[in-house]
């Protein structure tokens, strides 16, 4: 008898454990919605994997950023045991890897730390936000084009500087595609040669796209220092402006607009690509592209000759132009009537194409071999003399301004010209968002007419210029 109790015993303790097991198992998962608000935890979950759970993001989000909708308001039953009550001060919302994000609420009315204060500020009503049009205070106005006006702004969000550039809107046209292309081009682009777009703010009147603010730009620094650039101060432009554009081209964007004007130059002289208006994204296969694009003095003959097949070679026509336009001082092809009149300047400098110069010239919509004086080519000091004072520079420029689009440089092979042989090996091993600036003993040098000459001085450290007089 006792042998059989004795053998019973161990079975209803087994059993009884059991039970305890239960009951605990199911105090731990023991959770009911609550109605009001008297002392609940607030949870918000995001799907604890790389894949999103029911559409949502799994991006960790501040618990003040998520729609009221999606908040989940919790109480657990009362237990005699609850293993996830802790003290008050241990509870602190959470951003962990798991992309969950926890934010405990007592009835107490408890002070909220400093850290935290400082993460929810930014959400509060009366805080200004990114995206809305009251965070922008404008100051003056600095342009005004066809359809948008550009202004000089402060953030209230961060007290920087910025630049408005106020896109109208019409009810009939809707928002001009020039406007979302730029936008939806600069989002994806991060590179200290280019201009960075902070912000957008769309409202029914008007598109308005927040830019870093900069100090100038290539066209106005030009003018105010007349008769050409400091020829160090050009290989450095010319630098940065080849980094802007390798750096698109390899994501297969075209600028399509590059001029002086399209080119902000800071107050200590990093240079930045703007105005992607006209810029495309070129797919594979190609495409044919419009071939009003590129003001007049920088577009180039294949273009002006009705090519709408082009490719990265479009915009490096435009670089050969800008770089002997800082060099020289003035315009390397200012037509003054036409796209006639445009083509006969560029043919009396580099010769009037045909079959054997330019395979396929023929085939061109507007080229009429009758209506354009034959011209032979010419060297480009005979036309640009200041070519012929810095190493290098001629043989650069006339790589650049090849009539046949296939034969012109590209900005990666640009970089690596020997014109640029003289500059500290360390600008070529930059990455995308570090200034040229950045290396020791790199800095623009006064120009001409401020306090001392142009020419002569090196600033790189190596001794003799390599300017020839």
């Amino acid at each position: 008898m006792c042998d059989l109790l004795d053998s019973q015993q161990p079975a209803e303790k087994l059993s009884r454990m059991k039970k305890l097991r239960r009951t605990l198992s199911e105090s731990f998962g023991r959770l009911a919605l609550k109605k009001d608000d008297n002392d609940f935890d607030e949870i918000c979950v995001t799907k604890m994997s790389t894949r999103n759970c029911q559409g949502m993001d799994s991006v960790i989000k501040p618990l003040d950023t998520i729609p009221e909708d999606k908040k989940v308001r919790v109480q657990r039953t009362q237990s005699t045991f609850d293993p996830f009550e802790k003290p008050n001060n241990q509870v602190k919302r959470v951003h962990s890897e798991n992309n969950a994000c926890i934010n405990f609420k007592s009835s107490s009315a408890e002070k909220e730390s400093p850290k935290l204060r400082r993460h929810s500020s930014p959400s509060s009503p009366t805080s200004p936000k990114f995206g809305k049009a009251d965070s922008y205070e404008k100051l003056e106005k600095l342009g005004e084009g066809s359809y948008a006006t550009v202004y000089k702004g402060k953030s209230k969000v961060n007290g920087k500087l910025v630049a408005l550039k106020v896109i109208r809107l019409q009810e009939e046209e809707g928002t001009p595609f020039t406007a979302i292309r730029e936008a939806s081009l600069l989002k994806g682009l991060k590179h200290t040669n280019i201009v960075l777009l902070h912000d957008i703010i769309h409202t029914k009147e008007t598109l308005t796209l927040v830019f870093e603010f900069v100090h100038t730009d290539l066209c106005q620094y030009m003018d105010k220092h007349p008769g050409g650039l400091h020829p160090d101060n050009v290989k450095l432009f010319l630098f940065q402006l080849l980094r802007g554009l390798s750096y698109i081209h390899h994501r297969y964007i075209l600028h399509r607009d590059l001029k002086p004007q399209n080119l902000l130059i800071s107050d200590t002289g990093e240079l930045k690509l703007a105005d992607f208006g006209l810029a495309r994204a070129k797919s594979v296969p190609s495409h044919t592209y419009s071939n009003e694009v590129v003001t007049l003095w920088y577009r180039p003959p294949d273009v002006l000759l009705g090519s709408t097949e082009y490719s990265t070679c479009l915009d490096m026509w435009g670089v050969g132009c800008i770089f002997v336009e800082m060099i020289q001082g003035v315009a390397a092809f200012p037509g003054m009537k036409d796209i006639q009149d445009q083509l006969e300047r560029i043919f009396l400098i580099l010769g009037t194409p045909n079959e054997e110069s330019w395979p396929g010239v023929d085939t061109l919509p507007h080229f009429k071999p009758d209506r354009f004086t034959q011209y032979s080519a010419k060297n480009l000091r005979q036309a640009w003399n200041k070519l012929s004072y810095v190493d290098h520079a001629e043989d650069l420029a006339s790589k650049l301004l090849q009539c046949f689009p296939k034969n012109r440089l590209s900005a990666q092979a640009a970089l690596s010209h020997e014109y640029f042989s003289d500059l500290p090996p360390r600008l070529w091993e930059l990455n995308d968002m570090s200034s040229i600036f950045s290396v020791p003993n790199v800095r623009l040098q006064v120009e001409a007419g401020e306090s001392t000459k142009a020419f002569g001085k090196n600033i790189y450290g190596k001794g003799q210029s390599h300017v020839k007089h």
